[in-house]
């Protein structure tokens, strides 16, 4: 299966530069020859096209020049006005000879070359390096190479009133002309061909889209992946394939999607098999880690005065004091387990009913008042007025009880407990704080999980067994309502709410 899938991965990837190359190249081609073409027109014909538009140029200027002549405006002050505007637009030289051989008309300021071309032009004393390209009865166009690097384009002849006539205007260097426009082409072919390049591109991608959407559509069948389908093509071939591979693809899906679905049944089965044997071994673990000690203390304790160690009566009753702390603590821990053994899996029915639970805490604190004066502790708690709410009377009475027993044997410093009643949005929440030494951060979360303590020894020493958090989360749950424990510099708040029941 893998050697398939990366052979028709392969072959995909062929056919893709194969297309999308031979499309690349043949495109690049045409853009190149096009760009041939090009300069070589700009070669050979655009000297012969500068030629012709400056040649117009000259020859409309002439006929202008030749109407105001027929019409005797030559010396109009508007007339010449406009005809400077003419020339300068055009860069054109002017000059204008009457027939008595005096200037009439002239745009230059040193007229003296264009009169001297006039003279030879009368005489027929031209030079001999001028080409003449258009003769008839009214003028004469002429190309004069002056220079090396340049030349004129002129038009001498005679008006409609006889007056005779030089209009020039400067050639720019053709050749350099030339290889300035070839390189504008140059540049301009290179934006071309990125351009066309883009062009090939989405040409190509669009030509090679359904063949290669059909081998990746087959790359993905042999992957056992279902998800993609063929679109409809416009090629009937193409659509029938991939109206075939659809079918193959969503009949393959089918059958795969029931074997997943027994195969994650039976997955889900072996994995609640292994956390069921993984939580019963942590339990016991657990249970008979909380009962070693009270069950090795109470066998020692009994053989002791079995074999009467100790013949005093003090003795004695310290023995029988240590068995029965010991015997209370594992009855203590069994009843726990067993409270929290049914919260967990639901076997009582948990009532709700609205109680009024300041009057709740005011109860409790009173029959615990003992336990703070022998601890020494100044309890805080204010609530004038009743404050109901919603839940299981006697369960959240567990709640409190954890959490002041739990804090009475973790109070320390001020030695201060305080209990705090705050309405918030709906909800009553109860906080229960204790002045002494804050949790570890990375303990917070774990403190509500069956036999975890954070210091072992002092949980060991006021009777603790780890199970008291745990009911309290259990509860909780249950009722799904908010818990939690926090943090403050001086001491520890565990706090859980309530629905108003105002």
């Amino acid at each position: 299966m893998l050697r398939l899938c990366v052979y028709i991965r392969a072959q995909a990837m062929k056919r893709k530069h194969s297309i999308r190359t031979r499309m690349t190249v043949i495109f690049s081609l045409v853009l190149t020859a096009a760009l041939i073409a090009c300069l070589l027109v700009n070669t050979f014909f655009l000297e012969n096209y500068y030629i012709r538009n400056k040649q117009t140029s000259l020859k409309e200027t002439y006929e202008y020049l030749d109407s105001a002549s027929a019409a005797e405006r030559l010396t109009d002050e508007d007339f010449v006005d406009e005809l400077n505007d003419i020339c300068e637009a055009n860069t054109i030289s002017l000059f204008v000879m009457g027939a008595d051989g005096k200037a009439m008309l002239t745009t230059v300021r040193d007229s003296a070359e264009l009169q001297r071309e006039l003279y030879e032009y009368v005489l027929g004393a031209e030079s001999d390096n001028v080409r003449i390209l258009e003769e008839n009865d009214h003028y004469q166009v002429s190309v004069t190479a002056d220079s090396p690097g340049g030349g004129y384009l002129k038009i001498v002849g005679t008006l409609d009133q006889g007056e005779i006539f030089a209009i020039r205007t400067a050639v720019e260097p053709l050749r350099e002309s030339v290889q300035l426009a070839n390189q504008f082409l140059v540049y301009v072919g290179c934006i071309v061909l990125v351009i066309g390049s883009f062009i090939i591109y989405l040409v190509s991608r669009k030509i090679s889209e359904p063949i290669l959407e059909a081998a990746r559509l087959s790359e993905r069948m042999s992957g056992l992946d279902f998800s993609v389908k063929f679109s409809e093509g416009k090629d009937e071939e193409l659509e029938l394939l991939g109206r075939n591979m659809n079918r193959l693809s969503e009949a393959l899906e089918r059958t795969i999607s029931e074997l997943k679905t027994a195969n994650n049944e039976l997955q889900r089965d072996i994995e609640q098999k292994d956390q069921t044997d993984r939580m019963r071994k942590e339990f016991l673990s657990n249970v008979s880690h909380e009962l070693k000690t009270p069950i090795a203390l109470i066998q020692g304790y009994a053989e002791g005065l079995q074999e009467c160690v100790n013949d005093d009566a003090e003795s004695r009753e310290f023995y029988c004091d240590v068995i029965m702390d010991e015997a209370g603590r594992m009855n203590r821990l069994v009843k726990n387990l067993m409270t929290l053994n049914e919260l967990e899996f639901g076997d009582e029915d948990m009532v709700m009913e609205r109680f009024d639970l300041a009057g709740m805490i005011h109860t409790m604190l009173q029959a615990m008042q003992i336990l703070f004066e022998q601890k020494g502790v100044w309890l805080v708690f204010n609530a004038p007025e009743p404050v109901y709410a919603w839940g299981n009377e006697f369960k959240i009475e567990q709640v409190l009880n954890n959490y002041i027993s739990n804090a009475l044997n973790h109070v320390d410093g001020d030695k201060t407990i305080k209990i705090t009643l705050e309405r918030r949005e709906g909800h009553v929440r109860t906080g229960v704080f204790n002045t002494g030494k804050p949790i570890p951060e990375e303990d917070i979360e774990r403190i509500w999980d069956k036999f975890y303590k954070v210091d072992k020894a002092r949980t060991r020493e006021y009777g603790g067994s780890g199970v008291g958090l745990s009911i309290v989360k259990a509860i909780m749950e249950s009722i799904h309502q908010r818990y939690g424990a926090v943090n403050y510099e001086n001491g520890v708040e565990f706090w859980f709410e309530l629905d108003d029941g105002n």
